[in-house]
């Protein structure tokens, strides 16, 4: 097991990339702690992981609030003792507008989940994980923070925020043996994805035009992201820090 003995927190473990990775990164031995504001699925994950066997808690969690990534934290060190994984992974997605369409209201709220919700827990984690020696951190940025396309200002510039602010925490905690990299996943096959195209597109052609677009000629699945965040939360990539791992089918070229 490739996670043994390791507890790990991941946010945004409701659906998607979150759950996937929470399942897998159990699967490999590792505790898990499930964050998200959505109770049903947050819990229907934890569920999920322990009827296979393994250790699993639901924290509910506002990523976008310090209170609740405080209380995160303290929930997990009362729970099971340190913190050796942190996947800041919880993401909102912005629908293809023009910028004279994105509201202040819409720009603050995504930055304040895909950004500002990173600092805040790697902010009350850092020193618990200082304590057992080190760990990694992960966190779920995007192509779009590489390769933008048009319309998707607030989210692609939030997700560019979360590739710089990987490389800044990387070394700032490098002293620490505490590792920080990100992943860049492009379109992914999940609920959110709908939520990207613009308002009364039809579906079928925008998810046709997205796949054309990757050379690999299909969607990420969360299972691609979850494999890639199990090998920079595991020993084997204990050389790897500041680094993003684009997991895009080749879009970024």
């Amino acid at each position: 097991m490739r996670l043994a003995n390791k507890v790990a927190i991941i946010t945004g473990a409701s659906s998607g990339i979150g759950r996937a990775s929470a399942i897998l990164f159990a699967r490999e031995g590792a505790k898990i702690v499930v964050a998200d504001i959505d109770d049903a699925g947050g819990e229907e994950t934890s569920s999920t992981i322990k009827s296979s066997g393994g250790e699993a808690i639901f924290v509910h969690t506002d990523v976008s609030k310090a209170a609740d990534a405080k209380n995160l934290i303290k929930a997990t060190k009362d729970k099971f003792g340190k913190i050796d994984t942190l996947f800041n992974n919880a993401g909102i997605p912005q629908r293809t507008i023009p910028i004279e369409e994105v509201d202040e209201t819409l720009w603050d709220r995504i930055y304040a989940v895909n950004v500002k919700s990173i600092f805040l827990i790697t902010k009350y984690a850092a020193p618990v994980m200082k304590e057992s020696g080190g760990g990694a951190i992960i966190n779920t940025a995007s192509i779009s923070g590489v390769r933008p396309r048009p319309g998707n200002i607030a989210y692609a510039s939030s997700k560019a925020a979360v590739i710089h602010l990987t490389k800044a925490l990387a070394l700032d905690l490098a002293p620490y043996k505490i590792r920080v990299n990100c992943i860049n996943p492009v379109a992914a096959d999940t609920p959110m994805l709908n939520l990207f195209f613009p308002a009364g597109v039809n579906v079928d052609q925008a998810r046709k035009a997205t796949v054309d677009a990757i050379p690999l000629g299909r969607l990420t699945t969360p299972e691609d992201v979850a494999y890639a965040a199990l090998y920079l939360a595991s020993d084997e990539s204990t050389m790897l820090t500041g680094a993003c791992l684009n997991v895009d089918g080749g879009r970024g070229i």
